[in-house]
C-alpha cells in the first residue's frame, strides 16, 4: 500500500477562483506546467496551477464554453460550445485565428490530432466533425454521422478517433484503414480516455459505472463503481501511471480505483457541500497531480503531501 500512496495525490495544494459559475473542463497543457479551464461564464482561463496564478483570460464565446484543447507546443488552443462555435486561439496574445461554424447543435468535446493541423468536435448535432486548421477553408474536411444520438466526448490518438454517445455506443475510427468499429455498452457513454500505453479505453456511462474495454477488442475488461453519476456529464481519466483510474461524482468527491483489482483506493472530498457536482479533471501527464473542477465554480489543485515542496515544473 505504500508504493500505491506514493503514486496517488491526497492533499489540495491551491484553489483556482475566477470562473463565475460552474466551471465545465478543466485540462492540463502538454508539459503539465499550465493549465486550462472553461465554464458557464463563456471565458478560458489560463493557470499556473502550481502557483495559484491566473496568466490570462480569453473571450470571445456568445455563451457556455464546454471544452477545450491546447496544441503540443501550447501556441494554440480551440474551444467550444453551446454557440456552435469552434475558435482557435493564439495563447500567448490571447488573439483569435479563426473561427470555424458548421454544427447545428453544442459542442461537447473538441481535441487535436497529434500534428495539431486538425481539430476534432463532437456535438450534440450526433456529428463528429474534423477541421483543418492551416487551410482557408471554413467547412469540415470530415463529417462522421454514424451516431443516433450526442456525441459526448471525443479524443484522438495517432490515426484513430475515438467517440463516446449517448445512444450508449463507443465508436473507433480508423482514419488510415478506413474503418469504424462499434461497440454497444448500453447506457449512455459522457466520457472515453485512452490508457497512456495506447491498448485500453475508459469510459464513464450513466448508470454509475465505469468500464474499461480493451482498444482492439471492444472486450470489457473491468468495472469500476462507488462513485455517483447518472444524470450530468462527468470525465473520468487515468493516473499518470496507468496504475489507477479517476472519476468526479455527483455527490462532492473524487474516486479513484486500482485498474487491475478494481477496487476504491481512495475517496478525496473536493467541497464541503455533497451537493456540489465534480463535472471534469485532469491528471497530470508526469506526476502525481489532480486537477478538478466542479459545478460552485472552483478548481482544485490536489498533490501528494510529500510533494509540497516540488519545484513549479513538478521536478
Amino acid at each position: 500500500m505504500a508504493a500505491v500512496a506514493a503514486q496517488l495525490p491526497d492533499t489540495p495544494s491551491s484553489t483556482l477562483r475566477g470562473h463565475q459559475g460552474p466551471v465545465r473542463a478543466v485540462r492540463f497543457n502538454n508539459n503539465g506546467n499550465y493549465c486550462l479551464s472553461c465554464g458557464s461564464d463563456k471565458i478560458i482561463k489560463l493557470w499556473n496551477p502550481h502557483s495559484a496564478l491566473s496568466i490570462k483570460t480569453y473571450k470571445g464565446h456568445g455563451q457556455e464554453v464546454l471544452d477545450i484543447a491546447a496544441t503540443l507546443d501550447n501556441s494554440r488552443l480551440a474551444s467550444g460550445g453551446t454557440d456552435k462555435m469552434i475558435i482557435l486561439w493564439d495563447v500567448g496574445t490571447g488573439q483569435i485565428i479563426r473561427k470555424f461554424r458548421g454544427h447545428s447543435g453544442a459542442i461537447n468535446s473538441i481535441a487535436f490530432n497529434d500534428e495539431c493541423t486538425v481539430i476534432v468536435t463532437g456535438s450534440y448535432d450526433a456529428t463528429i466533425r474534423t477541421w483543418d486548421t492551416r487551410s482557408r477553408r471554413y467547412d469540415p474536411i470530415q463529417v462522421l454521422d454514424e451516431a443516433s444520438d450526442s456525441i459526448s466526448s471525443v479524443k484522438v490518438s495517432n490515426h484513430e478517433i475515438i467517440s463516446g454517445c449517448i445512444d450508449g455506443k463507443v465508436r473507433l475510427y480508423d482514419l488510415r484503414a478506413g474503418k469504424m468499429n462499434e461497440d454497444y455498452i448500453g447506457p449512455p457513454v459522457t466520457s472515453v480516455s485512452y490508457s497512456k500505453d495506447g491498448q485500453c479505453i475508459l469510459t464513464s456511462c450513466l448508470d454509475n459505472t465505469l468500464r474499461l474495454l480493451d482498444k482492439d477488442s471492444g472486450q470489457l475488461l473491468n468495472e469500476f463503481t462507488g462513485h455517483k453519476n447518472s444524470d450530468y456529464k462527468i470525465d473520468s481519466c487515468f493516473t499518470h501511471t496507468d496504475a489507477h483510474v479517476v472519476s468526479g461524482s455527483e455527490d462532492g468527491y473524487i474516486f479513484i480505483w486500482d485498474l487491475v483489482e478494481g477496487s476504491v483506493v481512495t475517496k478525496l472530498n473536493a467541497n464541503l457541500s455533497k451537493r456540489d457536482i465534480i463535472y471534469s479533471l485532469a491528471f497530470h501527464p508526469r506526476e502525481p497531480y489532480l486537477l478538478t473542477a466542479s459545478a460552485f465554480g472552483d478548481i482544485i489543485f490536489w498533490k501528494k503531501s510529500d510533494n509540497e515542496g516540488c519545484t513549479e515544473d513538478g521536478s
